[in-house]
């Protein structure tokens, strides 16, 4: 699902866990956490546009390099950013 995400775009983890069906946002966390660094974890933040804990300099980083709208150059603008998986 991470890997799905496009450049410049990013989901919440409350977003993933409601599209999977199962677990919740802390849950999807911990997968991330312990299994996630081959995938993009920058693009999924906390439902108010921050990144995980101890990472906010690098996934900034991230987020500048691929255009992902910022509010205050601090966090993600969910408002802008989300983006929405297309279901077939």
């Amino acid at each position: 699902m991470v890997e799905s995400i496009p450049p410049g775009r990013v989901l919440a983890y409350g977003d993933i866990a409601e599209f999977l069906g199962t677990g919740g946002p802390r849950q999807v966390g911990a997968v991330l956490s312990r299994d996630g660094g081959g995938v993009p974890w920058w693009r999924v933040v906390h439902a108010d546009g921050s990144a995980p804990p101890g990472k906010a300099d690098l996934a900034r980083r991230q987020w500048l390099a691929e255009g992902t709208s910022l509010r205050r150059g601090e966090r993600v603008d969910m408002d802008r950013a989300r983006w929405s998986p297309v279901i077939d």
